[in-house]
C-alpha cells in the first residue's frame, strides 16, 4: 500500500488559490481514477477536481470555504501496489544537545522480600510523608432564589411598573409587556428589568405567544462570499452615481407582440434584446461606457467589442454570464444566446470564459423589478443599466389621458471617469431608441 498526495491543480492563468465550496467524498470512502473529489472555486469558474488514481481516502486537505493555494496538499488517498508520493518535508528538528552521562545514585539496603525469604521479618511501613494542608476553600454562594413570575396578564392588559421603572424600560428600549413582575400583584420591578438585560431579554412571553430565541449561523462560502467580497470591493473603490429616466415603452410592446406571434421556432424575444440593440447603437457615440478603468494604473481601457454581462440569478446566487460581441449580433440572436447563457447559468453549466471579460453590465429583476434600483457597478466597468418593472399608466400626451406601457431605467457609473452630464445624456439616447424602436434598426 503506498499513499497518494492529491494537490490542487492549477485550474487557470493567474489563479493562486481557489475556495473549497464542496467534497464529494469522505474519509474511507473508496474512489475510482477520474471520479470528481471536490469542487472548488476561484475569480472565474467553478470546477470539479477528479482523483488521478484509485484508491481510499485517508485524510481531507480541508474544510469547506477554506481557500487551497495551488500545489497544496487536497487529500490523501491510499492506493493498493503503489509507492508513497513525495510529502512536503517536515520541518528540520533542532540538533540535539549531547546528553549528560548519567550521574551515580547511592544505593540503599536492599531488603528481600517475603516471598523470596520466608525467614525474613516483615520491614516497617514508611511512615507517610506530611502533605501540606489544603487551603480553605472560599464558602459557597447561595444559589439566587428564582424570580418569582407574576401571574399571566391577558392580552391588552397594562403592566404594572412605577413610574421610574417605566423610565428605565424606556431607555433599555424594553416593551414591558414582555416581562411578568415579581412583585405584589404582578408589579414590574427594577430587579426585573436588570434581570431582564443579563438575561439577553430570555424573559417569559406575554400569553398566547410563543417566545423564539433561535439563533441559526449560516457560514457564508462559495459563491456567496464571492458576491460579498465583489460588492464590497465596488462599493470601497467606485465613485457611484445613479440616474434614473421614465421611459414610454408602448411602441415597442407593439412591435415585440407582433415579431414574437412571428417568431415560429426562434425564441421569444424579450425587452432585453431590444435594450442590447439600442446599448450598442448608444455605445458608438459614447465609448467612454464601454470601457474598464484601472485605478491602480491610472487607466482607462475603451473596447471596441461591446461584451454585455447579463446579470442573472441562479439558485447558488448572482452571477454575470457575458453575451460577447453583441454589436456583431441582430436581435435573433441576441435572442437566442441570452436564453442559452440564462440556463446555463442557472444549471451551473456556464464555462470560466463565459462569466468573465464584460466590457458593461444590464441587469433586471424582471416583474419584480420595483419602481428605482440603484445597482452597484460590476468593477472595473464604468456602467450598469438596471430595469425596472413595466407597468400601464395613465400618461398626459396632447389633449387627452391614455395608458402607456412605462417603464424607469436605473442606471449607475463610475463617477471618477463618467461626467454626470454624460452619463444623462446617454440615458437619454436610449431612451428615444426605445421609444421609437424602429430607428434602432434603420439609424438615425
Amino acid at each position: 500500500m503506498g499513499t497518494r498526495v492529491v494537490k490542487m491543480p492549477d485550474i487557470g492563468e493567474g489563479v493562486a488559490e481557489a475556495e473549497l465550496v464542496g467534497w464529494h467524498v469522505k474519509v474511507g470512502d473508496v474512489v475510482q481514477e477520474e471520479q470528481p473529489l471536490a469542487e472548488v472555486m476561484t475569480d472565474k469558474a467553478t470546477v470539479e477536481i477528479p482523483s488521478p488514481v484509485g484508491g481510499t481516502v485517508l485524510a481531507l486537505g480541508g474544510e469547506v470555504g477554506s481557500r487551497l493555494a495551488v500545489g497544496g496538499e487536497l487529500l490523501r488517498i491510499e492506493v493498493p501496489g503503489a509507492p508513497d508520493s513525495a510529502a512536503p518535508a517536515p520541518a528540520q528538528a533542532p540538533p540535539e544537545r549531547p546528553r549528560e552521562p548519567p550521574r551515580e545514585r547511592p544505593q540503599e539496603p536492599r531488603t528481600e522480600s517475603p516471598a523470596k525469604s520466608p525467614e525474613a521479618t516483615p520491614a516497617r511501613p514508611a511512615a507517610p510523608e506530611p502533605r501540606p494542608a489544603a487551603p480553605p476553600s472560599p464558602p459557597r454562594r447561595p444559589a439566587p432564589a428564582p424570580r418569582p413570575a407574576g401571574p399571566p396578564r391577558p392580552p391588552g392588559e397594562r403592566p404594572i411598573a412605577s413610574p421610574a421603572v417605566r423610565q428605565r424600560a424606556r431607555e433599555a428600549g424594553i416593551d414591558l409587556r414582555q416581562l411578568r413582575g415579581s412583585g405584589p400583584a404582578g408589579r414590574i420591578l427594577h430587579e426585573d428589568i436588570e434581570a431582564w438585560l443579563r438575561d439577553g431579554g430570555a424573559g417569559p412571553a406575554p400569553a398566547g405567544r410563543a417566545a423564539d430565541t433561535r439563533i441559526e449561523e449560516i457560514r457564508v462560502t462559495g459563491l456567496r462570499r464571492r458576491i460579498a467580497e465583489r460588492m464590497a470591493e465596488a462599493k470601497r473603490r467606485v465613485a457611484h452615481f445613479s440616474y434614473v429616466e421614465e421611459i414610454d415603452l408602448t411602441a415597442l410592446e407593439t412591435l415585440r407582440a407582433s415579431l414574437n406571434a412571428e417568431a415560429g421556432e426562434r425564441p421569444k424575444l424579450t425587452l432585453l434584446p431590444f435594450l442590447i440593440q439600442a446599448l450598442v447603437r448608444a455605445v458608438g457615440e459614447f465609448p467612454q461606457m464601454n470601457a474598464h478603468y484601472d485605478d491602480e494604473a491610472e487607466v482607462i481601457r475603451r473596447h471596441g467589442g461591446v461584451h454585455v454581462g447579463i446579470a442573472t440569478q441562479t439558485p447558488g446566487g448572482l452571477v454575470v454570464p457575458v453575451l460577447r460581441h453583441a454589436e456583431a449580433r441582430d436581435l435573433w440572436d441576441c435572442a437566442a444566446e441570452l436564453k442559452r447563457l440564462a440556463d446555463a447559468a442557472r444549471a451551473g453549466l456556464a464555462a470560466r470564459e463565459e462569466l468573465s471579460g464584460s466590457t458593461i453590465t444590464v441587469t433586471s429583476l424582471g416583474a419584480l423589478g420595483g419602481i428605482v434600483s440603484t445597482p452597484v457597478v460590476n468593477r472595473p466597468e464604468v456602467a450598469i443599466i438596471g430595469v425596472n418593472r413595466m407597468a400601464v399608466r395613465p400618461m398626459w400626451m396632447g389633449n387627452a389621458v391614455v395608458p402607456r406601457t412605462m417603464m424607469n431605467l436605473s442606471s449607475s457609473f463610475d463617477h471618477r471617469v463618467v461626467d454626470g452630464y454624460d452619463a444623462a445624456v446617454f440615458i437619454q439616447r436610449i431612451k428615444g431608441l426605445l421609444e421609437m424602436p424602429a430607428r434602432i434598426f434603420i439609424g438615425g
